[in-house]
């Protein structure tokens, strides 16, 4: 990848796309394209076509996507999975159709079995069945990714990553279609403001989760544009676990809620572990270096202007 190259960054204002910018942008890389899905409908393999006719970039990041939480799988399944092998069979085709120089796929470690081996390896894939919360969203990732496998067989140089679970600036706070991490920072936030003696959150508690802050993945991607050149995808993961139960008080620590918390066990928990094997990207000399209490705190932040008062008086629980 040089300077010179023209980078595309499909999805380049959701929360994996808009730390792309910021990555790409902080290390001097110019030339820089995106669009809106108001100017470019991923799912329209003519239009895709026609952008990158006119465009033709070099370099493609894609990073595009129908994403969201268990509800959200659970409710829209042919959204997450049709929506999803639509934009990104378009992108694969049309990069492929151009002779693009380099493209990298990000799927997600939901791809994995439900009952994977942890930490989980790359080889885990496809050794087992899917948890069945998120699987039309997995299902279509995998499709993505052996697409890139495949388009590698024919000669194009397409490599594929696997995050865990993000968190950072420009995330989806939605309360119906975000994931746990947003879910909990809009959850206690707008309790704090109401001034609410608990807060009632879903499953357990007991389940362990990996969380990346989303600007040390962008690090990470960058890194993969520049230095790996496998068949195979690659872990990207921070390591490190914690239980729901940990980081909603947590969550509920930097929003500053001081009430309760319930727990309706008559809803999923979803994979009770899911943390994967990210030793191959460590061994490219990456780390990640936001902590994660730092890095919610930051992202909290970044939240606030989009909430209606983040001033409101602090709740405090009755002795």
């Amino acid at each position: 990848m040089n300077k010179t190259d023209k980078i595309y960054v499909a999805g380049h204002r959701g929360l994996v796309g808009s730390a792309l910018i910021r990555e790409l942008s902080r290390q001097g890389f110019p030339n820089i394209v995106g669009r809106t899905r108001d100017q470019l409908d991923l799912r329209d393999k003519c239009a895709t076509r026609r952008f990158f006719e006119v465009e033709q970039p070099d370099i493609v990041f894609v990073a595009a996507a129908v994403v969201g939480g268990i509800a959200a799988n659970h409710e829209n399944p042919v959204k997450f999975l049709q929506h999803n092998l639509e934009i990104q069979n378009n992108l694969l085709d049309s990069a492929a159709f151009m002779r693009v120089n380099k493209l990298l796929f990000l799927g997600s470690s939901c791809i994995y079995p439900k009952a994977a081996t942890v930490p989980i390896k790359e080889e885990s894939l496809l050794t087992g069945p899917l948890e069945p919360t998120n699987q039309w969203y997995a299902i279509a990732k995998i499709a993505g990714l052996k697409l890139c496998e495949a388009y590698r067989r024919e000669g194009m140089n397409f490599i594929s990553a696997m995050p865990t679970n993000l968190y950072g600036p420009g995330d989806n706070y939605d309360p119906h279609s975000s994931h746990v991490l947003p879910a909990l920072i809009r959850k206690f936030h707008d309790a704090r403001l109401r001034g609410d003696e608990f807060v009632t959150c879903w499953g357990s508690g007991a389940p362990l989760r990996e969380f990346l802050y989303v600007d040390d993945l962008a690090r990470a991607c960058v890194l993969l544009m520049q230095e790996y050149n496998e068949a195979g995808h690659i872990n990207i993961g921070s390591g490190e676990e914690i239980s729901i139960r940990d980081l909603s008080l947590m969550v509920a620590r930097v929003v500053g809620y001081r009430g309760e918390i319930a727990w309706d066990q008559t809803k999923p928990d979803g994979t009770m572990r899911k943390l994967i094997d990210s030793s191959r990207m460590r061994a490219l000399g990456w780390a990640p270096c936001v902590a994660l209490e730092d890095g919610i705190r930051t992202a909290y932040d970044h939240f606030c202007p989009l909430a209606s008062d983040c001033d409101a008086p602090l709740l405090v629980r009755p002795e």
